[in-house]
């Protein structure tokens, strides 16, 4: 397990208690009231850390490279079932977008998302989750093939920003990106989006317009990346907990804002502490939208996405 800098004390405490733990299997010391002790100080300081968590560590926590990313979301959802399909049929296979076919509890679903990777190896094959306009494409093309025969579409958002490579910008970027949100908005089949990791800028909205869009308690979703904000206001990272903040880009500012429809709640830690029941708890929310949304007609389920993003924005003086 790897530890963020806030989690420190939560760290020495284990260390302690696994510590306790070898000296009673060694030794015929009785330790079991010290690691009685010492456990119920780590849950203690667990909660406090957790349940008081700053929107800079909220971040932190998205990023945690113990966090399940997007294939481990879709192996464990569709439980063997998928079946993973390639390329825009334009320029080529876009290995930062991964979609395709699976069931997820016997309902077939047309599954899109961004994959970041898991190592320093993989991450670069992935290319740390920003996709090309390929990958924006390949992601519509699938979308278009699950509406031909009926079937209902899951994107599941992590991604730091589509990739704002000078390549990336000459085959189409920030077209491909606003195509995307262009043809989801009157996509004839039920799409549900659940925000992962990190939700960042136009990369995040390219598959993120959805009739039920839902955010893991420890995400975030924003225009920016605080350090990027930082950068531009104060002309240093420094102040990136103050842009974080500033930016009202995690999930209960979300729910707050009426950006997002409900909140999945995570395991106390975040979602790399329990990830059995972290896929468990994101299979309910999944099923749970879908089963508002499979009765409605073609017409009512536009309409009511029409309308959902036209009330965004709005404020009274």
């Amino acid at each position: 397990m790897e530890y963020l800098d806030f989690e420190l004390p939560i760290k020495e405490l284990e260390e302690q208690l696994d510590k306790c733990l070898v000296i009673g299997q060694e030794s015929d010391v009785d330790v079991t009231n010290t690691c009685k002790q010492i456990n119920k100080k780590l849950e203690e300081t667990k909660k406090q850390i957790y349940k008081n968590l700053t929107a800079w560590q909220r971040v932190q926590l998205s990023r945690h490279p113990n966090r399940p990313y997007t294939s481990e979301h879709i192996s464990n959802l569709t439980k063997g079932t998928f079946l993973e399909l390639f390329g825009d049929r334009n320029f080529k296979d876009d290995k930062a977008m991964i979609g395709g076919l699976g069931q997820i509890d016997g309902q077939s679903f047309m599954i899109v998302g961004q994959q970041k990777g898991i190592n320093t190896k993989m991450r670069q094959y992935r290319n740390f989750g920003m996709a090309n306009p390929e990958g924006y494409r390949k992601a519509l093309r699938l979308m278009k093939m699950a509406e031909k025969f009926g079937i209902p579409v899951l994107t599941l958002i992590d991604t730091p920003g589509a990739y704002p490579g000078l390549e990336a910008e000459e085959r189409g970027q920030g077209e491909a990106i606003a195509r995307n949100i262009f043809e989801m908005i009157r996509l004839k089949v039920p799409i549900i989006t659940v925000i992962v990791g990190e939700g960042a800028s136009g990369g995040a909205l390219g598959i993120g317009v959805g009739d039920r869009v839902y955010m893991m308690e420890n995400t975030w979703y924003s225009v920016i990346s605080p350090e990027s904000c930082s950068s531009i206001l104060w002309k240093s990272w420094e102040y990136k907990e103050q842009a974080a903040e500033a930016l009202k880009l995690t999930s209960a500012d979300m729910k707050k804002q009426k950006l997002v429809d409900d909140i999945i709640p995570e395991p106390l830690g975040g979602a790399h502490y329990d990830k059995e029941t972290t896929f468990k708890t994101v299979e309910q929310y999944i099923m749970k939208g879908f089963n508002e949304l499979k009765d409605l007609s073609t017409e009512e389920l536009i309409a009511q996405r029409m309308d959902k993003y036209s009330r965004m924005g709005e404020y009274k003086e």
